[in-house]
């Protein structure tokens, strides 16, 4: 085969699955996750993906040739970084592949009946170059054993099951809804939990290596923890060589921090300058646990081994009494002594000792012989070797791995047991203190206690973080339930800050069937920690408890599977920002200054009851269905501030309504003040009189609008011209945006002036609402007219339109919806005409040049047509057909209506010049005959207007024979024009092959200016006819 062939075929293979992938992208990409533990999304933004993966496509042809396996050999193919990260190379990969390829062979057991052979496949580093690369492998290996990037493990799982091939992977969860993808390990994210629970730690972080592969591993770790309900907090990266690592250390506000990076103790130098930047901060003095994720995934070896990292006597060795390593339990021969038995009978072959090995490599090797074995069950079942009906044939097996016991239960779920290892910082080796059993989720004493720093683990938290059916509030176990249907629509106002906020405050209250008052504490959000702030208690409470016709009502708090939000009743009118830009919707002084007052009510009652709001702006102002303003997402920054939630820098455009001071503050606004409300309030102000957004008169960016405003001089604001609102009004905004907060009125004071500007007219809901009916009133009947009117010259376009398209009876009949019915005509003339030589003409010109030629004749066609009594039937190309006595009958004027028609046509065609060669002269040739014909309409979509009878094929026929510039007459013509008696002149052209009698029409006695034909040659039969004539 060619290499092209070969590029070619491979590309075929490659754009199918792209396909695939591309089809299922956006339910892979927007929907709920596929595992066990939820992924979040790719990281990789999808057109950058998407031009990676073809680039990798075409680069990678050679590589993957899309050709199937032979029947008798089954290649798995061994996914991973292995020469991107040399941690990862450390597992020697290939070692484990061929030890357990050639175990399985000489294994008397398993009688695989087909020549299992392996392939290390290169993943790469990067997620977007990870999933590419594993597109091109399709066709090279009948399995994988992988991803070992969590990062595209869905797309992974979708391919795979596309492809029919099993992934055996230890990094990937279960899919919920079956497919090829085997976990080879149990869920980790339990393992965490439940040593979380024995232990009543809630409150988490996560710090990630700078590496695809563990930043999303911790986002999946975080995504997992936030599902189950518990806090997590800080989620964050460190750079090249443990850059960021003290920023990361200081934004710890939590019990256990989960560390998605390589183990110290197999070289990550990431995590050795993590944990030695926390020893140095103090953190590791026992307020803190830090637990390695990667260790999960592997035995970590511990009998009987030293690690020279901890044997430095220093910071690290004592850092690492603040870690608790959870790692798989060793069987009866830990992973040094399988590895060295496996030397020392010769199959490892490579001169290394089992201490500068990764335990990743007892991983690997049982992912290879785990898939073996179900490849052995398969086929004892009488299966195919295929891979992808490998899942099927893992449920109950238990296997001798390379250092523990591999098993499953009765669905398929790999079994193991976890060992929790700890040191006392003082010696190099780690010690089992608790055995964790997957297949019952508990922790049990191994008999030595964990050494902590101080000599006290950590305070627990409360149990309730690990009972779904119970809410933390202040360490307080509340019975959840969920929120009742209300007799009011609700609206959902989710966080944009927070992953979730964990509140309710429709609980059922009981103890003992009796009612009680729920205690004093703080309400934890879901993923931050519960902290004491100078806000009052039972801030949520006190929300719930806010009642005023302007302030929108809080509902309370919904939380369900992870999801959590603030629920206030739904006003169906939108926001004030939408009732300003709502064009249509007029708005007098007397509509604006009842929603000014309803904003200043709200307002002053939320600064009387204690809740300054902090975000305040027109879109946080609704309007219900009465024209009532209410100020809505009130407390949510409180209630962001008390929980600490990460801060993140809001848009500029966000910020157009902030006061000066709180923008200079060193990490932006966080929660509201009196004084930032009144400002906020003058903004508003400057958008209902302009009816325009902040600064809308400015020409200025967001960016430079806060950045003028932050540093001045000069003072940043908005320009209102003295004609959009009272003299009065436009004072108070501007004393209302001083740039000193202490300048700037109360509430109450902005009340009693907004009550004097409108004295004498007085402004209510009521008053404003009859208005506005007037209004509308008003607007329909004007809007019914224009419409009305709209819609007649509408009609009348299309009715001038059908009338052009077919005659008017026949439009009318149609518009009506009766049958029309076809139609006897017993004399009618029809005219048919051709240009000679179109076909010549059409070769040597343009589309576009033929097109505007037939627009330019037929037009001036249709304005000969004009005077005369005539109906256009249709154009064909070239050829133009004109009728005449039909649809109106008109007697004998037919053949005259029609001889006067093609004399004015052959007229002006002799002045006609074509746009792209006008040297040369269009020459036509035209056709007339009188007799009976049949006229009705053809068809249903885009019914015709047509005509049936031999006068038709007859009058056609003496078009196509006649000559350049001449008009062929019939002798039924003629006959009628003699009667006529109106001076046409008429020459005999003698016998043609229609076997009568023809004539050319020359002109009448008022005609002049005819194109000169070209001389006549008549046959010897029209010489003698025209003699015997």
């Amino acid at each position: 085969m060619t290499p092209e062939a070969s590029l070619w075929n491979c590309l075929n293979g490659k754009a199918l699955d792209l396909l695939f992938l591309i089809h299922k992208g956006t339910w892979l990409w927007l929907t709920r996750p596929l595992w066990g533990f939820p992924f979040s999304f790719l990281r990789v933004p999808w057109l950058v993906l998407l031009s990676v993966t073809l680039c990798c496509l075409l680069r990678g042809a050679p590589l993957s040739p899309n050709s199937t396996q032979d029947e008798d050999s089954f290649t798995v193919g061994v996914l991973g970084p292995w020469e991107c990260d040399l941690l990862f190379t450390k597992a020697l990969p290939h070692v484990a592949a061929q030890l357990a390829i050639m175990r399985a062979k000489r294994d008397f057991l398993l009688d695989l009946g087909t020549q299992l052979d392996y392939v290390i496949l290169e993943e790469g580093c990067n997620t977007a170059q990870a999933l590419a690369t594993f597109l091109s492998y399709r066709g090279a290996v009948a399995a994988f054993v992988g991803p070992s990037n969590p990062g595209y493990c869905p797309a992974a799982a979708l391919l795979g099951q596309n492809w029919g091939k099993a992934l055996f992977s230890w990094a990937c969860g279960a899919p919920e809804s079956g497919g090829t993808l085997v976990p080879t390990l149990p869920s980790t994210i339990h393992v965490l939990l439940a040593v979380l629970r024995h232990f009543g730690w809630a409150h988490v972080a996560v710090i990630s290596s700078y590496q695809d592969v563990w930043v999303d591993t911790a986002q999946q770790v975080t995504s997992a923890l936030r599902t189950h309900g518990l806090p997590v907090g800080p989620v964050t990266s460190l750079g090249p060589g443990g850059q960021g690592s003290v920023g990361a250390l200081k934004q710890l506000q939590d019990t256990m921090v989960v560390m998605c990076m390589h183990s110290v103790l197999v070289g990550g130098s990431e995590q050795a300058v993590l944990l030695a930047q926390a020893h140095a901060l103090g953190l590791t003095d026992g307020r803190y646990v830090f637990i390695p994720y990667d260790a999960l995934l592997y035995g970590m070896p511990y009998r009987n081994r030293s690690y020279p990292v901890l044997r430095d006597g220093g910071g690290l060795q004592e850092a690492y009494d603040a870690v608790l390593t959870i790692s798989l339990e060793s069987g009866t021969t830990d992973f040094d002594g399988a590895f060295s038995a496996a030397r020392k009978n010769g199959e490892i072959t490579v001169n290394t000792e089992p201490e500068q090995v990764s335990p990743l490599f007892g991983t690997i090797y049982d992912a290879i012989f785990f898939l073996a074995n179900a490849l052995n069950h398969s086929k004892k079942q009488g299966g195919q070797h295929s891979g992808k009906y490998l899942q099927d044939h893992i449920i109950s097996l238990d296997l001798a791995g390379f250092s523990q016991r591999i098993q499953t239960d009765e669905r398929g779920n790999r079994l193991a047991n976890y060992v929790i290892l700890d040191t006392d910082g003082q010696k190099s080796q780690l010690i089992p203190t608790h055995l964790l059993d997957t297949s019952t989720q508990l922790v049990q004493s191994l008999g030595r206690p964990i050494h902590f720093p101080q000599g006290e683990p950590p305070p627990s938290d409360s149990n309730c973080w690990f009972d779904p059916d119970t809410l933390c509030i202040g360490g307080n176990s509340l019975t959840y339930s969920m929120i009742p249907l209300f007799s009011q629509p609700v609206i959902i106002k989710m966080s944009s800050a927070c992953t979730a906020l964990c509140f309710s405050t429709l609980w059922r209250k009981q103890k003992k069937k009796e009612t009680q008052s729920l205690p004093l504490g703080n309400l934890a959000l879901n993923g931050f920690p519960p902290v004491h702030s100078k806000f009052p208690p039972l801030l949520p409470l006190q929300m719930r408890d806010l009642r005023h016709e302007n302030v929108n009502l809080c509902l309370g708090f919904f939380t369900d599977l992870g999801v959590s939000a603030i629920v206030f009743e739904h006003c169906c009118r939108g926001s004030l920002e939408d009732l300003l830009k709502n064009e249509a919707l007029r708005l007098d002084w007397t509509f604006k200054s009842s929603l000014l007052m309803d904003l200043i009510k709200g307002i002053r009652y939320l600064h009387h009851r204690g809740f300054p709001h902090g975000s305040l702006k027109s879109r946080n102002c609704v309007v219900d269905g009465r024209f009532v303003l209410k100020v809505t997402d009130h407390g949510y920054l409180a209630l962001l501030e008390r929980q600490r939630v990460p801060h993140s820098q809001p848009l500029p455009e966000e910020l157009l309504w902030t006061a000066p001071e709180l923008l200079r503050e060193p990490e932006g606004p966080r929660r509201g003040t009196y004084k930032g409300d009144v400002y906020s309030f003058a903004i508003i102000l400057q958008e209902v009189l302009a009816r325009g957004p902040p600064y809308c008169t400015s020409g200025l960016s967001a960016e430079e609008i806060i950045r003028k405003v932050v540093a001045p001089p000069p003072l940043c604001r908005p320009v209102v011209s003295p004609d959009q609102g009272p003299p009065e009004c436009i004072r108070l905004m501007k004393q209302c945006w001083s740039e000193a907060p202490e300048d700037r009125p109360s509430l109450d004071d902005i009340f009693s002036q907004f009550k004097s500007i409108n004295q004498g007219k007085k402004s209510s809901v009521v008053d404003s609402m009859l208005w506005l009916l007037e209004k509308y009133s008003h607007d329909l009947e004007d809007l019914v007219q224009v419409r009305t009117e709209e819609l007649e010259l509408e009609k009348q376009k299309t009715e001038k339109l059908l009338s052009q398209m077919l005659p008017q009876s026949v439009a009318e009949a149609l518009k009506a919806g009766t049958t029309v019915v076809p139609e006897y005509f017993d004399q009618v003339t029809i005219y048919f005409s051709d240009i000679v030589g179109f076909t010549t003409i059409s070769a040597l010109s343009e589309p576009i040049e033929v097109v505007d030629l037939l627009n330019d004749l037929y037009t001036l066609y249709d304005a000969v047509l004009n005077s005369h009594d005539v109906y256009k039937v249709e154009t064909i190309g070239d050829a133009y057909m004109v009728a005449s006595g039909l649809p109106r009958r008109n007697g004998t004027r037919h053949a005259a209506e029609i001889a006067n028609l093609a004399l004015d046509i052959l007229s002006s065609v002799g002045d006609f010049r074509m746009r792209h060669v006008p040297e040369v002269p269009v020459c036509i040739r035209a056709g007339l005959h009188s007799g009976p014909c049949v006229a009705g309409v053809v068809g249903l979509t885009m019914p015709r207007y047509c005509l049936f009878g031999d006068t038709v094929n007859t009058a056609s026929r003496m078009e196509s024979t006649g000559l350049p510039y001449r008009i062929h007459v019939n002798r039924s013509t003629v006959q009628t024009l003699v009667s006529l008696n109106e001076g046409y002149k008429i020459e005999v052209r003698g016998q043609t092959e229609l076997k009568r009698q023809i004539h050319w029409l020359i002109r009448t006695r008022y005609w002049n200016g005819l194109p000169f034909p070209s001389p006549v040659h008549f046959t010897n039969e029209e010489t003698e006819a025209n003699r015997v004539k």
